[in-house]
């Protein structure tokens, strides 16, 4: 496996992984993809595909997980923070796709001068915090009933947050 920058061809893949890790309520508040390649990737800094040896410029499908950034403010002061999202598709899991997605995130912000990288993480997410603990995120603050979840298995239950950051 090895990382890469995306590009507006891995859209289907990254979108369908994108859909695994919504539908069963513990990744993000969102309900479903974006539409559109374009309105996916004009709030990131970055996005980067996870995929198997052998994978080419004419082929996404080898996408195994996708990693991606964007600032969580658009004032300079905070230039340097973003927050991030990886999803790992969910067949793939366990073979250490987001390890590698995590690292190369990191690696990736470093070089573009960011200093602090933040998650928001459902206490549920077991898989998620595991991960984010490995690479030294530290648990800043927990937000409670901060939203109401609208769309899966949860929908109508007031969802807990984990705020997580790791400063480079």
């Amino acid at each position: 496996m090895h990382t890469r920058p995306a590009r507006p061809g891995d859209w289907p893949r990254i979108r369908d992984i994108y859909a695994a890790g919504i539908e069963p309520g513990d990744a993000t508040f969102e309900s479903a993809p974006p539409a559109t390649w374009e309105a996916f990737s004009a709030r990131k800094e970055f996005v980067l595909v996870a995929e198997d040896e052998g994978g080419d410029d004419s082929d996404s499908l080898g996408v195994l997980g996708w990693a991606g950034a964007g600032r969580v403010s658009a004032r300079e002061v905070y230039a340097g923070v973003v927050e991030h999202s990886l999803y790992v598709d969910p067949p793939a899991g366990g073979r250490g796709v987001g390890t590698l997605l995590m690292r190369a995130l990191l690696d990736e912000s470093r070089t573009r001068g960011i200093w602090t990288v933040q998650a928001t993480v459902f206490p549920e997410n077991a898989a998620s915090l595991a991960l984010h603990r490995k690479f030294g995120f530290r648990e800043v603050g927990r937000r409670e009933r901060i939203a109401l979840m609208r769309h899966g298995p949860l929908a109508g239950s007031w969802r807990d947050t984990v705020l997580l950051e790791l400063r480079l």
